[in-house]
C-alpha cells in the first residue's frame, strides 16, 4: 500500500478510537469492506510481514490496538492491551569467538562456526585427533584406544560416521554429533573441533533457533582451509574459543475483553504475525522479499475485529468475551503458548476456543471449508452439522492438536474449533497478496462463525472430550510416538510435555503434562533435538525405561510403544 493511504488509515483509525462512538448492526457489504480494509492494511509492505520481535509487528499490534479501542474493547492485557513476552531469536558472536591453528588466524563464518551445543570458553591446548570419535564394543570399534594423556587437550574429530553417516546403517546412532561430544567430555577434552572429510554428507547446521542444551566447552566446526590444516598437517599450537549471545526478542499478544459479567468466558482467537522477509519457514526460494502473509493470517485478524463488532451489536450478553490476537504462531505458537501459562483470566471458566487461520482462499470451484476440533466437544456436531451452508462443504476432522494457536488451549481441557480455508500455492511465499483474497468466501465462513457464536452464547459451559489426538492430518509420523505434545517453549534441560494423549505409551505409563523427560532407554534427553533422535531409536512393540522429572523429583516408569 502506498505510505499516503497508510497514513489516511491511520488518521481515520485515530479519530475513531478518540470518539468511541456506540456501534450499530453492519450489513454484510459493509463488513466485507471492513474485511478488506484491514487485511489491505495489515498486509502492506509497511508491516514488512508483520514478523515477531519486529518493527514490523509492533505495527501491527499499535494498528489491533487502536482497533480494539474504538470498538469500545476492554484492555485485558498485563499491559493496557498488550500482553508481552520474550522468546529465543538466534545468537551473536563475541570477540572471543576465534580459532587459531599454527598462528594462523581464521575467521568465524568463513572458516568455522560454533555450534548450538558449544558453551563458552578459550582453550589453548594440543590438538588430539580421535577420529569418528566413536567407542562402541558392541561393534567392535574404539577410536579412543591407544589414546594416552590426552585429558584437557582439544579434540578433532569426523562430524560423520565410518558407513557415511547413513540414519539406518551399522553406526547410525553415531550419526548424532551429541552422543560423540559427551563421550569426547568423557575422555576428557577440554574442546571438540568437528569436520567433514566426507564431500557426500552434509555439514553440520547452526540452527540457532532452536533450544538446544549447551556443554560447558566451546565446539566448533572447522571446514575449507582450516579443516583441511587441522586434518593433514602438525598442529604445534591451537587456541579455540567461543562467545555466544543468544539473543532473546519480546512479541506482543494483544487482548480485548467484553466484560458481561456472565459466569463464563468465551475466546475468540487468531494470530496476527507472519513471517517477515521469509528468511524461517518461507517456502519460497528466491531473493528476499517481504511475506505479506494476506490469508496467513491477516485474514483470520481481520475476522477478529469484525466478530467483536457482530458480538457487541448484536446483544450477546450470556458470555464474556475475550478477543486475542496472537504473535509468535509462526515460530511454534509461542503467544497463545505463553498465553494459557500466564492467563490474565481464570481459564476455568473459559467455555471454549476459537481459532481463525486462514479464512481468505476458499476455493471457488470447491467451496472446502476445514473445520478442526469438531471432537472436542458433543456439542460441536450437534450444532454445525444442523446449520444450513449452502454452497459451502465442511470438512471436519476431530482433534484438538493441530499447528496452529487452538492446541494451546485444547492442552488446557478447554473445548476448540479450528477453522481454515485450505493451504494454496502462495501459502509461506512472498505472493500471499490481498489481491488474491476470496472475500465472498470469507463472508460465508464469518456468517457461520456467527451463527455458531449465537449458539454458544445461548448454551451453558461446554461439555469438553478428548481426542485422538493422531487423527489430525498435520500431526507428525514417527517409527514410534510417546503420545505427548511437547512444550515447545521450555528452556530448561530435557523435554517438557505439554498434554498426554488418552491410551498412548506416556498415558499408560502414567506420565502427565507437566512432566520433564530426561532420558529413554540409555539416551538422555536434553532437549527436543535429542528427544527426536531418542524416539528414533524404538521400534513398535519395544519396552523401555523412561525417567521424568516430576515436581523436581525423578522418577522411573516402564514405557512400551
Amino acid at each position: 500500500m502506498k505510505q499516503g493511504v497508510y497514513k489516511i488509515l491511520s488518521i481515520a483509525l485515530f479519530l475513531g478510537a478518540c470518539s468511541a462512538p456506540k456501534l450499530l448492526p453492519l450489513s454484510s457489504d459493509q463488513v466485507k469492506a471492513n474485511l478488506k480494509s484491514h487485511i489491505i492494511t495489515l498486509s502492506s509492505d509497511d508491516f514488512e510481514g508483520r514478523e515477531t520481535g519486529t518493527a514490523g509487528e509492533t505495527k501491527a499490534a499499535n494498528y489491533l490496538t487502536k482497533q480494539f479501542k474504538s470498538i469500545g474493547l476492554k484492555a485485558k492485557g498485563e499491559s493496557g492491551y498488550l500482553q508481552k513476552f520474550k522468546f529465543n531469536s538466534g545468537a551473536t558472536f563475541g570477540s572471543s569467538t576465534q580459532l587459531v591453528v599454527n598462528n594462523y588466524i581464521f575467521k568465524n563464518g568463513e572458516d568455522f562456526y560454533p555450534l548450538p551445543f558449544s558453551g563458552n570458553a578459550v582453550v589453548t591446548n594440543f590438538i588430539t585427533k580421535v577420529s569418528f570419535g566413536i567407542t562402541d564394543t558392541k561393534l567392535n570399534r574404539d577410536d579412543y584406544k591407544g589414546k594416552l594423556n590426552i585429558a584437557k587437550r582439544i579434540f578433532l574429530i569426523e562430524s560423520g560416521t565410518p558407513d557415511g553417516n547413513t540414519p539406518h546403517g551399522k553406526f547410525g546412532e553415531w550419526s548424532d554429533l551429541r552422543k560423540k561430544i559427551d563421550l569426547a567430555i568423557l575422555k576428557g577434552a577440554a574442546a571438540i573441533i568437528f569436520i567433514n572429510s566426507d564431500t557426500a554428507q552434509s555439514d553440520p547446521k547452526a540452527d540457532w533457533l532452536n533450544h538446544t542444551t549447551p556443554v560447558s566447552i566451546p565446539i566448533l566446526f572447522a571446514k575449507g582451509k582450516a579443516a583441511q590444516l587441522l586434518r593433514d598437517s602438525v598442529v604445534t599450537n591451537c587456541t579455540i574459543g567461543a562467545d555466544i549471545i543468544h539473543v532473546e526478542k519480546e512479541g506482543r499478544n494483544i487482548v480485548g475483553y467484553i466484560d458481561n459479567k456472565a459466569p463464563y468466558t468465551v475466546v475468540i482467537g487468531a494470530h496476527y504475525d507472519h513471517l517477515g522477509y521469509g528468511e524461517e519457514g518461507s517456502l519460497y526460494r528466491g531473493e528476499k522479499a517481504i511475506h505479506n502473509g494476506a490469508d496467513d493470517n491477516a485474514s483470520g485478524t481481520a475476522a477478529l475485529i469484525e466478530l467483536a463488532k457482530f458480538i457487541i451489536t448484536n446483544g450477546l450478553k450470556n458470555k464474556n468475551y475475550l478477543f486475542l490476537a496472537f504473535s509468535g504462531e509462526e515460530k511454534g505458537l509461542l503467544g497463545s503458548n505463553y498465553f494459557v501459562k500466564h492467563p490474565t483470566i481464570d481459564l476455568k471458566k473459559v467455555s471454549c476456543m476459537i481459532n481463525m487461520d486462514m479464512l481468505g482462499r476458499l476455493k471457488y470451484d470447491d467451496k472446502a471449508l476445514i473445520i478442526n476440533g469438531m471432537g472436542t466437544s458433543p456439542q460441536w456436531k450437534e450444532w454445525i452439522n444442523t446449520i444450513p451452508t449452502g454452497d459451502m462443504r465442511l470438512k471436519t476432522t476431530d482433534s484438538g492438536v493441530g499447528p496452529s494457536d487452538h492446541t494451546s488451549f485444547y492442552l488446557q481441557n478447554i473445548p476448540v474449533l479450528h477453522f481454515f480455508s485450505g493451504t494454496h500455492s502462495d501459502y509461506h511465499k512472498p505472493t500471499d497478496d490481498e489481491d488474491k483474497i476470496n472475500y465472498d468466501g470469507q463472508m460465508q465462513i464469518m456468517e457461520l462463525l456467527q451463527t455458531i457464536l449465537r449458539r454458544i452464547n445461548d448454551a451453558d459451559k461446554m461439555v469438553f472430550t478428548k481426542t485422538k489426538d493422531d487423527e489430525n492430518e498435520d500431526a507428525p509420523k514417527f517409527k514410534v510416538t510417546l503420545g505427548v505434545v511437547p512444550d515447545y517453549s521450555f528452556e530448561g534441560e530435557g523435554m517438557r510435555i505439554d498434554g498426554v494423549t488418552d491410551g498412548k505409551p506416556a498415558s499408560n505409563a502414567g506420565l502427565l503434562a507437566g512432566d520433564i523427560v530426561v532420558q529413554l532407554g540409555e539416551h538422555k534427553v536434553l532437549d527436543m533435538m535429542s528427544y527426536m533422535k531418542a524416539l528414533g531409536k524404538f521400534s513398535k512393540g519395544e519396552t523401555t525405561k523412561v525417567k521424568v522429572i516430576r515436581n523436581k523429583v525423578e522418577i522411573e516408569k516402564d514405557i512400551t510403544f
